[in-house]
């Protein structure tokens, strides 16, 4: 009853699309970084108009911190809206103005809390990520949901949810 997770692919696979763009508009002996799958790059234009493109990350790899979350829906997302919110058609929180009292009452969002539960991160004296987390011992067996969030070196924020029966 007791697992880890293994962080096996995290890198950014979007392109921003105008790298050749970037490069054509570039000014001679100037650089720009972009990301072009997954990889970082150096665009350098040298003075006689010949582009270069250095690749910045090492590994492929664009994390800087990622988390997990052992039970995600341990814990439900509950808001507190006025009584009648939800119900006869008004937006959550909004309320119309008027001399009566309004009563307000707990209601779940279907959304549930990521608790951070183990993370590694990269600090600017060790570069390096955990790829495996600490174990987690589940106290009984059942299907449980695992949250892992992945937080990229440009500040982008994705989780993952995966299911698991113990």
């Amino acid at each position: 009853m007791t697992l880890a997770v293994e962080l096996t692919d995290f890198s950014v696979y979007y392109s921003q699309g105008i790298a050749d763009s970037i490069a054509a508009e570039m000014k001679e002996g100037k650089s720009e970084v972009v990301c072009e799958q997954g990889q970082l790059l150096k665009l350098s234009k040298d003075k006689q108009g010949v582009i270069t493109r250095e690749v910045l990350t090492k590994s492929g790899r664009t994390g800087d911190y990622w988390a997990v979350d052992f039970d995600y829906e341990s814990r439900k997302e509950i808001i507190s809206a006025p009584h009648t919110a939800f119900s006869d058609g008004q937006l959550p929180g909004v309320i119309q103005p008027s001399d009566e009292l309004v009563m307000f009452e707990d209601q779940w969002t279907g959304s549930y809390i990521f608790e951070n539960e183990w993370q590694s991160f990269r600090t600017r004296r060790n570069r390096d990520l955990d790829l495996l987390s600490a174990s987690h011992t589940y106290e009984k067996a059942g299907r449980y949901i695992i949250a892992v969030k992945v937080i990229d070196i440009f500040g982008n924020d994705t989780m993952t949810l995966v299911p698991v029966n113990i």
